[in-house]
């Protein structure tokens, strides 16, 4: 379950792919894999784009169809996101009942050769780990069925899903195996070294309670002994007296140390809940949005550290 539907930042569905890439990397992309060569990847939205890019490096063309800062667990398909796949070779998605839009959208596309990868296989999903606490009457329950989808978020899982894309692409595109193996265990050795900074960081303040808005963080938070104590789920407008008391009831309750919201949501109500409770409001980044380089998720994950280091103190 979400908290809220500003878990991300809104853009407009129907823009293009905004992978950054050069226009002879663009133009390849749109050109046949008969004509290019390569084989054509396309992924559900940014953590997998990500890992995916870092394991086919240059010897596959990769796409993205939901554009980073657009709410994937509510995102609608577009004519040109059933045409790539259409013109596929492989698919990957994250799985876990996240990308809700792709299932009618590869019927659309009618490719009876595309190759499907699910990144989360084999891993075992969470469920709740904290309870989620509604502030008003009517809210919108986005339940994942299949358990809490954000895997990317712990090191560790993200490891999993690293293999899982390079064994997909190397059954796919057996001729280029090599290349797969060597740039997936390149940055899955990142991986290990990330997550260990995480633990040898994270020890050093345990037992630190935390309030999240978006339901993102069980999985990190169950890696490094982080007690998530609840989820408050906020509405965004329309706010009642009632709302705000039943928030603010909410966060005294569980006496935590920190309030986590998301970079890119402006919610006056976060802000004066911190206010009125003296705590700091942190931002806690769930990858949704950002840049498309394989070393974004590095970068912003070292900063989602430092921010649980300030806040656990």
């Amino acid at each position: 379950m979400l908290s809220m539907a500003t878990g991300c930042s809104q853009s407009n569905p129907n823009q293009g792919t905004t992978s950054q890439q050069s226009p002879q990397a663009q133009e390849a992309a749109s050109i046949p894999r008969a004509q290019s060569g390569k084989t054509k990847v396309v992924t559900t939205f940014l953590p997998i784009y990500l890992f995916t890019k870092a394991v086919a490096g240059n010897v596959a063309d990769v796409e993205i169809l939901v554009p980073p800062g657009t709410e994937v667990h509510e995102y609608q398909a577009t004519p040109e996101n059933v045409k790539a796949i259409a013109t596929a070779n492989v698919l990957v998605k994250n799985g876990l009942g996240l990308e809700v839009f792709l299932e009618n959208t590869v019927k659309n596309a009618q490719n009876p050769k595309l190759t499907e990868i699910d990144a989360s296989k084999g891993i075992k999903p969470l469920n709740e780990i904290s309870p989620v606490v509604k502030t008003a009457q009517e809210e919108k329950d986005q339940e994942h069925a299949q358990g809490n989808p954000h895997v990317w978020l712990d090191p560790v899982l993200a490891k999993q899903q690293v293999t899982n894309i390079r064994d997909g692409l190397i059954a796919a595109d057996p001729a280029n195996k090599a290349t797969y193996e060597a740039n997936a265990a390149a940055y899955i050795k990142e991986l290990e070294s990330l997550n260990s900074e995480f633990q040898q960081t994270l020890q050093k303040n345990p037992s630190c309670t935390f309030i999240t808005f978006h339901d993102a963080f069980p999985y990190l938070a169950k890696r490094y002994n982080l007690k998530q104590v609840a989820v408050v789920q906020i509405p965004e407008d329309q706010l009642s007296p009632t709302d705000v008391q039943n928030a603010v009831n909410a966060v005294k309750k569980y006496k935590v140390k920190a309030l986590f919201s998301e970079p890119g949501v402006d919610n006056k109500l976060l802000s004066s809940l911190s206010k009125d409770l003296k705590l700091s409001l942190r931002p806690l980044d769930s990858l949704e949005t950002g840049e498309t380089d394989p070393q974004h998720y590095f970068q912003v994950m070292k900063a989602n550290l430092q921010t649980l280091q300030t806040a656990c103190k």
